[in-house]
């Protein structure tokens, strides 16, 4: 990357963080370029629920500006396509218009794409395949999903947006949310619905989560870091800028749908993590996992303003939002710390990693700070969020109905369960990758990554402690982005987090202290009964096997295999065996080989047979393209005579 990217791309970071805090403090600006774009022109407008969503974009740019700078050479459509990328992820919250978000919304997937596809071979890192990356069957096939799924969002979303204007009048966000309260409910739930396809999808929420693990997978490491904690984002962003603020709420069959796909993708998405022995991939699932978590609580927000409840709305949007904050800060190190390793190793199956504690010490320590927001415990940065979102599903058992009282204890047992699964995922990847002893030459020639690019992690890494003992100082930050959805301020200010008007607590600074204490006096009592005379070592009696090699230590796929036992019928794993006996004697075997893997079921039952269907619908229609041009013109003037009946019947 070179200098001049580097540094337009920090800029880009620090632009946007700066306008996202002051945005978030109380300021608001409209710009109009009406030169820039035909027809509508270009609208700005931020407020504080642009701000938030800026602040985090520029902050993970700024840090990923910071860590490509250090993790290798990129070809010249890198060093460009990047801080442009960078630019439109902060921009797309200011959109004002329908036009105007249309257009950068469209130029994220388009940027994403060409980052995903054309610059693999970022750095020409050790172990990485130096065939270009059309050459590669993986990169293909992620980069074929990522378009048509983002394209098909796309489609939905313009269709919503169109609809929308059309029906208000207009395409300037003032005037939507003027024309809202006139439109009937069924046109309102038809635009609504339209543009949760396109939302869902983009924040990667099963079922439409299957270019998610693909794209991060395959992508360039700092890509998929931006990808991960700011791109997904928008999804969420959309959801309440038009769910919430623009449409103004709607029926509470809404945001239990919402809910409902949340809590779907929670649980799938982190079964898949726990199962995946790939480690990009691995943390491309957890992504699905956290963003349905946070489309729990932007549901139950939704829910509970629909029902009147505003106090109730502002508490589950702040913690929905919290936790999105906390996610892009321990995701964004977490990836980050990834590409750390596969630029040391270039390797990504955990299954032939192990010993990098000792080789890659402060990758190894950033990365358990990662690991320990990411399964939401203190004092780590994800748990605040998550108990902010158990305590709004609690308080919210008091609202009278029958959905609030079956929706919620399933939430909240959806919370409880993806909690405790993420705790075993990333046991996994962090036991299994950077402790025990190495179990693949790549492993055990690691070595630290340079300094730019330990930098870039230490800064997301600032970021997650700050989280995890200050999180209460974002509590005027979320209670002005609250109000813009229309919800009431819930959450206090201070180092803690205290619940205005409900009885409610957190001081995770003391938590972290009471934990650090116990722990110190735990070892200091250990040492302390300890000690005893010094014995002589003496090898053990071995049974004649010999001293155990990495190949008997625990693997991600054997560290796996109970839970996959446990919920072996929601995952349908595929196992096949084949003996190859020898060609003089039957009846001994040459060789027996093994194959396992768990595929991603909703792929295989929902995406499968439609794409069977769509190329045999292609086979077909093969027939028709005879090569006559009378052929050809009688299809051209077949489809102008329908098309005129169709208008005249409809006229």
């Amino acid at each position: 990357m070179s200098a001049a990217s580097g540094t337009l791309t920090a800029g880009v970071g620090v632009a946007g963080l700066v306008a996202g805090v002051a945005a978030l403090d109380g300021g608001h600006w409209t710009a109009e370029l009406p030169w820039l774009l035909p027809l509508g022109g270009v609208r700005l407008a931020v407020d504080a629920l642009s701000g938030l969503f800026m602040a985090v974009a520029g902050a993970v740019v700024l840090a990923v500006a910071v860590y490509a700078a250090g993790y290798g050479r990129a070809s010249r459509t890198a060093s460009w396509v990047l801080p442009g990328f960078g630019a439109v992820l902060v921009l797309v919250p200011a959109a004002g218009s329908v036009s105007t978000f249309l257009l950068l919304w469209e130029l994220t997937a388009v940027g994403s794409l060409v980052l995903v596809l054309g610059e693999h071979r970022w750095g020409h890192l050790p172990g990485r395949a130096e065939s270009r990356p059309w050459g590669r069957r993986a990169v293909r096939e992620a980069g074929v999903w990522y378009a048509v799924l983002t394209q098909l969002g796309f489609v939905a979303l313009l269709a919503g947006l169109a609809l929308f204007a059309a029906l208000a009048g207009g395409q300037t966000f003032p005037e939507l949310r003027a024309a809202a309260g006139s439109l009937g409910p069924a046109w309102r739930g038809t635009v609504f619905a339209l543009l949760a396809v396109a939302f869902t999808s983009k924040a990667g929420i099963a079922p439409l989560h299957a270019w998610l693990p693909r794209a991060y997978t395959e992508a360039p490491d700092p890509v998929s870091a931006l990808m991960s904690a700011t791109m997904v984002n928008l999804g969420v962003y959309g959801i309440i800028r038009f769910g919430l603020d623009l449409l103004g709420g709607g029926s509470p069959w809404w945001w239990l749908g919402l809910m409902g796909a949340g809590g779907v993708s929670a649980v799938y998405g982190i079964l898949q993590a726990a199962m995946a022995p790939d480690l990009k991939r691995l943390l491309a699932y957890s992504s699905s996992e956290n963003m349905g978590l946070v489309l729990i609580g932007v549901g139950a927000g939704g829910l509970f303003a629909a029902d009147g409840d505003r106090r109730l709305a502002g508490l589950a949007l702040a913690a929905a939002l919290l936790h999105l904050v906390n996610h892009s800060a321990f995701k964004g190190l977490l990836f980050c710390a990834a590409g750390s390793v596969v630029r040391a190793t270039g390797v990504r199956d955990l299954d032939m990693l192990g010993g990098l504690r000792a080789r890659m010490p402060v990758t190894a320590a950033l990365f358990a700070v990662g690991a320990l927001g990411a399964v939401a415990l203190p004092p780590g940065n994800g748990f605040a969020g998550e108990w902010l979102l158990l305590q709004s599903l609690i308080h919210g058992l008091a609202v009278p109905g029958m959905a609030t009282a079956v929706v919620l204890p399933l939430a909240v047992a959806v919370i409880a369960l993806s909690a405790g699964l993420s705790a075993a995922v990333f046991v996994k990847a962090f036991g299994v990758g950077f402790f025990a002893r190495p179990r693949g030459e790549a492993a055990a020639e690691a070595r630290e990554s340079p300094p730019a690019v330990l930098a870039g992690m230490g800064l997301l890494a600032l970021a997650c402690i700050g989280l995890a003992l200050f999180p209460g100082e974002l509590g005027p930050a979320l209670d002005r982005v609250v109000a813009v959805a229309g919800a009431e301020p819930t959450v206090g200010g201070g180092a803690g987090v205290r619940l205005r008007t409900f009885s409610g607590a957190l001081a995770p600074l003391w938590i972290a202290v009471a934990l650090t204490l116990a722990a110190l006096g735990t070892a200091a009592l250990v040492r302390l009964l300890a000690r005893r005379p010094r014995r002589t070592g003496a090898r053990l009696w071995d049974c004649g096997g010999g001293a155990p090699t990495a190949r008997m230590t625990y693997t991600a796929t054997s560290f796996a295999e109970p839970l996959q036992r446990v919920f072996q019928q929601v995952l349908a794993p595929e196992q096949d065996v084949s003996v190859t006996p020898v060609r003089e004697f039957a009846y001994l075997e040459e060789r027996v080989r093994f194959r396992h893997r768990v595929p991603d079921r909703i792929e295989h039952r929902l995406y499968r047979p439609v794409l069977a269907g769509l190329s045999a619908a292609g086979q077909s229609a093969r027939r028709l393209a005879t090569g006559s041009i009378h052929l050809y013109l009688g299809y051209g003037f077949f489809g102008l005579v329908s098309l005129l009946l169709v208008l005249a019947v409809g006229w």
